[in-house]
């Protein structure tokens, strides 16, 4: 073939164009068949807990005293009415379930919210300023992360008084150093860059060498270990719930629907066994999708 009837790029020695950041990133997260279905399944609970109102068969809190501990449907003395069975005080059990995903949900958003904020500030100014000021701040957090947080989410809620908004609080508070300790450290790194230098030099104050183009180039290992945090402020907010600090009955938290059904272990399997399968597939969900994020943000993990 003459150079002249070669392809026009090739024959300028022009190279490829590099894929587009999105289509990358979603190769090599796809490539993760785990990550792939973890994404399913938080996209499916979302759906259900934003559409819990139309799907939920019966209202959570209704009460039938003639299908007490009725057991699911595909059982003895079961009914296509209470597909998953009923409680203790004839509830759906299903319709709780879908009522709580809101719940957990909401608690494991606002929990993350939170701590990813102010997290984010002290970290970012911890690790700009550096000195007496991120002494202090990191101290602070080792001694937060030497405690058992189960532990220290239960004193402080017992300081504060049981119920959901101090239950998350206090796991927020819990789960703050993380992202204190992942944010110092990305602006550490980043804080050497040559594109740091060259803005400093071009004048360019504090906050905005902070907050425009540092804190921009730290959000990969925020995000991953945002979605890893949200599993971990359900699986804490149920565990309070089910000694009783966190959300209080009568609300559908799985946690709560776990403790109110404790004796009833043996003689109604069901209501203890639904919650619990619910809080272990969201949480294994929820840490599938942060494996995958995890290597598709991190250039070494990349194939």
């Amino acid at each position: 073939m003459s150079a002249s009837t070669k392809h026009p790029a090739h024959a300028a020695g022009v190279a490829p164009a590099p894929p587009h950041p999105l289509r990358e990133f979603w190769s090599y997260f796809s490539s993760n068949k785990g990550a792939v279905a973890g994404l399913i399944i938080v996209v499916t609970v979302l759906l259900v807990a934003l559409f819990a109102p139309w799907l939920a068969p019966h209202p959570p809190n209704l009460t039938n005293s003639s299908v007490f501990l009725k057991p699911p449907f595909w059982q003895e003395g079961g009914s296509t009415s209470y597909l998953l069975g009923t409680d203790a005080i004839g509830r759906d059990i299903l319709s709780r379930l879908m009522h709580g995903a809101r719940l957990s949900l909401v608690i494991g958003i606002a929990v993350v919210t939170i701590s990813v904020i102010v997290g984010t500030v002290l970290g970012l100014l911890s690790g700009y300023f550096r000195g007496i000021f991120e002494i202090a701040i990191m101290r602070l957090m080792d001694i937060i992360l030497t405690l058992p947080s189960l532990l220290l989410a239960i004193v402080i809620v017992a300081i504060l008084g049981p119920g959901l908004m101090n239950a998350m609080l206090a796991v927020a508070i819990v789960v703050l150093p993380h992202y204190v300790r992942i944010t110092r450290a990305a602006v550490i790194t980043e804080a050497s860059r040559d594109y740091v230098t060259a803005a400093r030099m071009s004048g360019a104050s504090r906050w905005r060498l902070m907050f425009k183009e540092i804190l921009p180039n730290c959000t990969a290992p925020l995000i991953v270990q945002a979605s890893l945090g949200i599993s971990t402020a359900i699986l804490d907010a149920a565990a309070l719930g089910f000694l009783g600090l966190g959300a209080q009955p009568p609300s559908p938290e799985w946690g709560t629907m776990l403790a109110d059904a404790r004796e009833f272990v043996l003689r109604a399997w069901w209501v203890v066994t639904f919650p619990g399968l619910a809080i272990l597939i969201t949480v294994l969900a929820f840490n599938l999708l942060g494996d995958g994020l995890r290597d598709a943000f991190d250039p070494k993990l990349k194939r």
